[in-house]
């Protein structure tokens, strides 16, 4: 069983779906190699995926989720969905029933990335509350797109919200070339402590324990020695990663080959179906 908790879509009727990147600025990839789903579907099949995650495109639709909720409604079989919304808003609730009534089984709350460099904090006010009480009250998971830099601030949001189930999204980019005990990533591992806090492995953070004075072994095995595999997931970021799908997921098997089959299968699936349970019908 191989299950991708991090893909990307991208309709090519821009017209029906239109396109307004959050913060102003459309990502590279969403522009020079959109994938839709029919397209994404073939690719999984022929790269041995089962099931896959698709995550909202901020970056090329910003709060507006239908294309992703199209895109499981046509083969439900195969896709769930994570949307994204405008977590200060007053309507943050009624959105997020919205969205979770058109079949989308997670959250995502993007707050930096490849096209907006900055740590926003918006996350923590107190007007995305109601949001983070409604998501930790019905289970829904929240992927949290951030940087190192913000998360002794959601560590305040989790001291508020103990049960709320948080993913973060590539490690949150935490650097690794320092080596053993790797200081950089120090506020990333000590969120290890709250059991409902998980990571999302993908290739930033396999591509970091591979420069400097990491190792796979040594970067992912800390990762899995803190967490435990069973709060680790696997997601390709396809086709935001430049290297096709299958490319992705030798580069995760090759890096956690010195894992045991037991770990492998909570990081290649297991976990995402407990935090997606839709993923595991």
């Amino acid at each position: 069983m191989l299950i991708d908790s991090h893909c990307h879509v991208i309709a090519t009727d821009t017209k029906r779906y239109p396109l307004k990147p959050l913060f102003g600025k459309q990502s590279d990839w969403s522009a020079e190699h959109p994938l839709d789903y029919q397209d994404m579907v073939a690719a999984t099949k022929a790269a041995g995926v089962d099931k896959s995650v698709l995550v909202q495109a901020s970056s090329a639709y910003a709060f507006d989720n239908s294309y992703v909720a199209d895109s499981v409604a046509a083969h439900p079989e195969r896709f769930t969905g994570v949307f994204s919304i405008d977590v200060v808003a007053p309507d943050a609730v009624q959105k997020m029933k919205y969205w979770m009534s058109k079949g989308l089984t997670g959250m995502r709350i993007f707050t930096s990335g490849s096209t907006h460099a900055e740590q926003e904090t918006f996350f923590a006010d107190e007007a995305a509350y109601p949001a983070w009480t409604y998501a930790s009250d019905t289970g829904l998971s929240v992927c949290m797109q951030m940087r190192v830099k913000g998360l002794p601030l959601l560590e305040k949001v989790l001291q508020r919200f103990p049960k709320a189930r948080v993913i973060i999204d590539h490690f949150a980019r935490a650097e690794a070339a320092d080596g053993p005990p790797f200081a950089a990533a120090a506020p990333l591992f000590a969120l290890a402590r709250r059991p409902n806090v998980y990571l999302k492995l993908t290739h930033r953070p396999i591509e970091a324990s591979l420069m400097g004075n990491a190792t796979p072994e040594k970067f992912l095995g800390r990762a899995v020695q803190e967490f435990g595999a069973n709060r680790i997931l696997w997601g390709s970021n396809f086709p935001a990663a430049k290297p096709p799908l299958p490319e992705l997921i030798a580069m995760a098997r090759n890096a956690l080959a010195f894992l045991s089959q037991s770990d492998q299968d909570w990081i290649f699936y297991k976990t995402a179906q407990t935090l997606y349970p839709a993923l595991g019908k």
